[in-house]
Formats: C-alpha cells, sequence, structure tokens
C-alpha cells in the first residue's frame, strides 16, 4: 500500500489490527481520540454506521468531506483514491436508532457516521477518512459502544453482558462488523493516497452548511 508519510488512526484494538494487516503505520486513538490526537498527517481508519439507505455492510467509503451534525463543513479533501467518495459525520455519541440516523442524514447532508472523524479534524491533522460500514440504516446496535472501553481496548464484560441482553441483534451485529473488518483488511492499495492527501484542505473558520 502506498500512503507514503500517512498514519492511520483507529478507535479500537480490531481497527488497529486491521491496518497492521495492510502494512500500514497505525496508532490506537481511542474511542472519540480519548487516547489524544497524535502528530502528523492522519488517516481517520475504521467502521462507520450508515446513515442512509443504499449502503451495505463491506462498503469501503472514501471520505471527501467531514461535517458536524448541522452540515457545518470540519474538513473537505479529494479522498485517497479508493472506494466511493462519502459525506462522513463526525458524532460525539453513537448512533444507533433508524429514525435518528434519517434525522442525521436530513439535517447534515452525510452519507455515514463515526465518533473520531470529527475530532481529527479539529484538530487539523486531517488527511483523509477510509472507513468501512459495519451497519446499514437498519441496523440495531444499541449499547454496543459498552463492548469497548474508552481506549479502545476490548471490554470483555461489557460485551458478555451486551450479548445476554440483545441476543439476536447482537449477534447480527457482530457478524457484521467483522465483515466489516474483513473489507478494510482487504484493501490492496490506495492509488494516490499520497497526492490525495498532500492536496487536502485544512478546515476552514466559518466554514458553511452543506447544500
Amino acid at each position: 500500500m502506498d500512503a507514503d508519510g500517512l498514519i492511520f488512526a483507529c478507535a479500537t484494538t480490531a481497527e488497529e489490527r486491521a491496518a497492521k494487516k495492510l502494512g500500514v503505520p497505525a496508532v490506537r486513538v481511542g474511542v472519540r481520540a480519548a487516547n489524544g490526537v497524535p502528530d502528523g498527517r492522519l488517516v481517520s481508519f475504521g467502521l462507520a454506521g450508515a446513515l442512509r439507505d443504499g449502503l451495505a455492510v463491506g462498503d469501503v467509503l472514501d471520505a471527501t468531506r467531514v461535517v458536524s451534525k448541522d452540515g457545518t463543513v470540519l474538513w473537505e479533501g479529494p479522498g485517497l483514491g479508493v472506494g466511493t467518495h462519502a459525506t462522513i459525520l463526525g458524532s460525539d455519541e453513537l448512533v444507533h436508532d433508524p429514525g435518528e440516523r434519517a434525522r442525521l442524514h436530513a439535517a447534515s447532508g452525510a452519507d455515514a457516521v463515526d465518533m473520531e472523524s470529527g475530532v481529527l479534524a479539529r484538530s487539523g491533522r486531517l488527511a483523509g477518512v477510509l472507513r468501512v460500514v459495519s451497519d446499514d440504516v437498519r441496523s440495531a446496535i444499541e449499547g454496543v459502544d459498552a463492548t469497548v472501553h474508552p481506549d479502545g481496548r476490548t471490554n470483555a464484560v461489557g460485551l458478555v453482558k451486551w450479548v445476554a441482553a440483545k441476543r439476536g441483534d447482537a449477534v447480527r451485529s457482530m457478524r457484521d462488523a467483522l465483515t466489516a473488518l474483513k473489507a478494510l483488511e482487504s484493501v490492496r492499495r490506495l492509488d494516490g493516497a499520497r497526492q490525495g492527501a498532500e492536496a487536502a484542505a485544512l478546515p476552514a473558520p466559518g466554514a458553511g452548511r452543506v447544500a
């Protein structure tokens, strides 16, 4: 993979393993970058939840824009040259309700959501976003955040409790997450990653809403 000078910032240990299998420099920043934002040109790498129909589990998203809940642009860039161009919503909390997904899509124009890209965008160090859809607009993932410690390590006790409480929904969610992680691991080359990152725009003060 040609990703000269890029550091792949991952929330969880599972995402960090996927990045290392690609042979790229990776650092675990934790949920919402709880471990801190590292120096360097960063790629927000990992899983994302769909906010609209038409996105399936395993779809690779190459963001050209990161926005807030009201559509304010936090970062824009040309993309890394792999996957489908998309707009990512940087959220402060887990989005799991289908109605909330639809509302956020309408308000922000975003295609998918994660909890790290917004933090990384605001740091001024973001050079790209590579995410894979792990839950579609109808997925039920309420409580899945209790299965991960803030630093990105798996919370074994939380995982057991979540599976016991959610049963079928939990099994489907874990299956979908594994499918998405396999998709991350299967990305073989970021065509144009270096050029795209070098041309990536920094966040602009007073950037406007998404049309």
